[in-house]
């Protein structure tokens, strides 16, 4: 398996609600990178959303080693001629760290800056701009003239240290979507479905790409909440639910459902936008939590449960033929360490022979939110109101 983290805001210990947000600068990122560097992940997803991925992490390389960066990018929000340079540039200064997220979006978020297209426009676009960006990062002179994109003698001035280009990631449930990955995509990416459901899109991707005479990998982005027992995880997930208010998850879902999201409203039949009153009522599969979906945009669900409990968990995703899984906890910091110290040492996690997980992690048992907030100061906090965080 590969193991990647999550490095992106909103953070805290429920950050969907100011009161539970953190003020995170950059020092915060530094430290958050640090600890997904040493702690034996495989990299982090750098999700769209608050900071501008490529900014964040290309001022993230110098303190980091081993951890590949996932930068999301939005095509269409850049030139593919210029978003070639940019990721080789990416890729030599991080000496081959770069993956790609390739992210589409809703309408509502890519209307706000400033690309009007319909949800099938968009991945027609994407079609067109992939095969540009493709054949650039090949070392090609490209002439390209289509409905989308329109180039005259591009080139790329310098190659990536990934031949033939750094990987291109995707996530993307409707029909238009599933065509593009299929044609372009190394790694299809899904969120956090039921087993039954990511093997039914699995055996469909294998189909789809077998038409172009490709073959993908598969990762799929969940939450993870595990603690030393089974009630200890429940607990935790209850914590949470406790802090859903009614008016952040009223806010949250106004937003999800305004969107043309195929994928999105996928996450949003496990909950129906609804608070529960029991917290295992969102239980959509042994150990799989919807509850997260009710205040968080993208994914929304956890394996909840001690730690034989969610690697076996995983491992029934891994049998279906999930090889990379994005995976984060809230807050980002505290629960990077605790899943490294529980979690890792059960997973057959692939690393560079100099990365290896701590055997043995002091983890802070936080009681209350008022210690959290005694280390990490929140003055000033806002919740994330609109954006696709991955």
């Amino acid at each position: 398996m590969e193991i990647l983290w999550y490095l992106t805001a909103p953070d805290g210990p429920y950050p969907w609600n100011k009161n539970g947000a953190r003020k995170i600068d950059y020092a915060y990122m530094q430290q958050l990178a640090r600890g997904i560097d040493h702690l034996g992940y495989s990299g982090a997803l750098l999700a769209t959303g608050v900071h501008d991925t490529w900014v964040l992490g290309a001022s993230l390389i110098p303190f980091t080693e081993r951890m590949r960066f996932l930068i999301a990018v939005h095509p269409g929000l850049l030139s593919p001629t210029l978003f070639a340079k940019m990721a080789a540039t990416f890729d030599q200064f991080s000496k081959g760290r770069l993956l790609i997220n390739i992210v589409n979006g809703t309408s509502n978020v890519m209307a706000a800056n400033g690309l009007h297209l319909s949800h099938d426009d968009r991945y027609a676009h994407c079609d067109e701009y992939l095969t540009v960006w493709r054949q650039l990062m090949a070392g090609a002179t490209v002439n390209f003239e289509g409905k989308y994109i329109n180039v005259k003698q591009a080139k790329l001035g310098l190659p990536a240290v990934q031949s033939p280009h750094p990987p291109l990631w995707f996530g993307g449930s409707s029909e238009p979507a599933l065509e593009v990955a299929a044609k372009h995509i190394d790694t299809y990416l899904t969120w956090g479905e039921t087993p039954p459901q990511i093997a039914e899109r699995v055996a469909t991707m294998r189909s789809l790409a077998a038409k172009h005479g490709r073959t993908l990998k598969f990762g799929i982005r969940l939450y993870v909440i595990v603690r030393e027992t089974e009630q200890e995880a429940w607990n935790a997930a209850n914590w949470l639910l406790q802090r859903m208010d009614t008016e952040s998850v009223a806010t949250i879902q106004r937003m999800l459902t305004s969107g043309d999201s195929v994928g999105q409203q996928r996450m949003l039949e496990f909950h129906g936008g609804k608070i529960p009153k029991n917290v295992r009522d969102l239980e959509i599969y042994p150990n799989l939590w919807a509850g997260l979906g009710l205040v968080r945009p993208g994914p929304g669900t956890a394996v909840v449960g001690d730690p034989k409990t969610v690697a076996s968990r995983l491992q029934e995703y891994a049998d279906i033929g999930i090889e990379t899984f994005i995976i984060s906890g809230i807050p980002l910091i505290e629960e990077a360490y605790r899943v490294a110290d529980l979690l890792l040492p059960l997973l057959p996690v692939s690393r560079t022979n100099n990365q290896q997980v701590p055997t043995s992690v002091n983890i802070p048992t936080w009681s209350s939110r008022t210690q959290i907030g005694a280390l990490f100061p929140k003055e000033n906090a806002e919740p994330v109101k609109e954006g696709n965080l991955g």
